[in-house]
């Protein structure tokens, strides 16, 4: 490969090796190299910061400390462990990925890239750091950690959000990962890149490789790796409502088992259209034709603003009361506080609770 002319491999490798045997932090799904803690970690991980999975990947083996524990958990109690941590379709994949081992596998995860990566979820990265770090088994993980450290160290200007790019980045780590500690190798590359090698303004007088980076060498770290900009995410106004019962239970709704934070529960509420009616009036439309309740919805109380990758959700926030009697169904209920614990709530709706409380 024309990019590791002149590079040195066995050089590269044992720098970074040693530096990572060294300086590695301690984390939870290091102390050993189960499987099974290594693909939770691994799912948990993505788009999320390491502090906070810390916590939410000690509590969750705890509840489901084996692949079979996870495949015969209900998906309510499945998702409640998962609660805060996001892009909930993540946990989903895992959960029917974990059942399909359990009844195909034996409750082992399979040590094949073919058999991994057709499990549900389960992509070329989580492939390769399943295989690399818990079977030793020398096959890439790229994530974006990955691409922006070897983006510098190769001088590699291809945009690193095409596909195509990624397809590079594995080619190379192909040729470059220790066959002796593939292990090691990539948890290193990407400790690296969350560590020393960090976007913006890399630590280059503290890396252990920088006598290999091409981008350092020519002082262009900075301006590595190249990214397109994503489209701006779209802003969407919407109105919220707790609503109470003479008796002082919440109205929640679960959400449908498609789409945006499927199946998880919320406060009523709607997309609101500005200059046709007044937010309350919109609700109120909506409470009626939705879920044939009639309320006195009062004074808005807070505002929440909720970001998605490609979605911002504006919302203004009611309090109300229930007039007359509710149908409760599967997917409407009236719960007491104590009883709302029982159900995962987005964030968005957990931090609506949390206003109403302390308002």
């Amino acid at each position: 490969m024309k990019l590791l002319e002149n590079f040195s491999i066995n050089g590269f490798q044992k720098n970074l090796i040693e530096w990572f045997e060294e300086e590695q932090r301690d984390l939870p799904w290091r102390q050993d190299q189960d499987p099974y803690k290594v693909w939770v970690s691994e799912i948990m991980l993505q788009q999320t910061r390491v502090d906070t999975v810390i916590p939410y990947f000690e509590n969750f083996v705890s509840k489901f400390p084996t692949i079979e524990a996870l495949a015969e958990a209900e998906e309510e109690k499945v998702l409640k462990a998962w609660e805060g941590l996001g892009y909930y379709s993540r946990v989903r994949n895992l959960h029917a990925a974990v059942k399909e081992v359990a009844q195909e596998y034996g409750g082992k995860v399979p040590n094949t890239v073919k058999e991994i990566s057709n499990l549900k979820g389960v992509g070329p990265y989580t492939t390769g750091a399943i295989l690399s770090i818990a079977y030793g088994i020398p096959e890439p993980a790229v994530d974006g950690n990955v691409m922006r450290v070897l983006s510098r160290i190769l001088s590699v200007w291809d945009d690193i959000a095409k596909p195509k790019t990624r397809q590079l980045f594995e080619d190379i780590v192909r040729e470059i990962i220790s066959k002796e500690n593939p292990s090691a190798f990539n948890q290193a590359l990407m400790e690296l890149g969350a560590l020393i090698c960090v976007p913006g303004n890399p630590a280059c007088l503290l890396c252990p490789v920088c006598e290999h980076c091409r981008a350092f060498a020519e002082g262009v770290q900075k301006e590595l790796p190249v990214k397109s900009k994503k489209k701006a995410p779209t802003a969407v106004s919407m109105a919220a409502v707790v609503l109470q019962n003479e008796d002082g239970k919440f109205l929640i709704h679960k959400r449908p088992e498609k789409g945006l934070l499927a199946n998880l529960w919320e406060f009523p509420n709607n997309e609101t259209i500005l200059d046709v009616q007044a937010p309350k009036e919109q609700l109120g439309d909506f409470l009626t034709n939705e879920y044939q309740v009639k309320a006195k919805i009062g004074q808005a109380f807070t505002t929440i603003q909720h970001v998605f990758s490609h979605l911002i959700w504006n919302i203004t926030v009611f309090e109300g009361k229930i007039e007359g009697t509710i149908n409760e169904t599967d997917n409407l209920k009236l719960v007491s506080l104590k009883e709302m614990e029982e159900y995962t709530f987005p964030v968005s709706h957990q931090k609506i609770l949390k206003s109403y409380l302390t308002k």
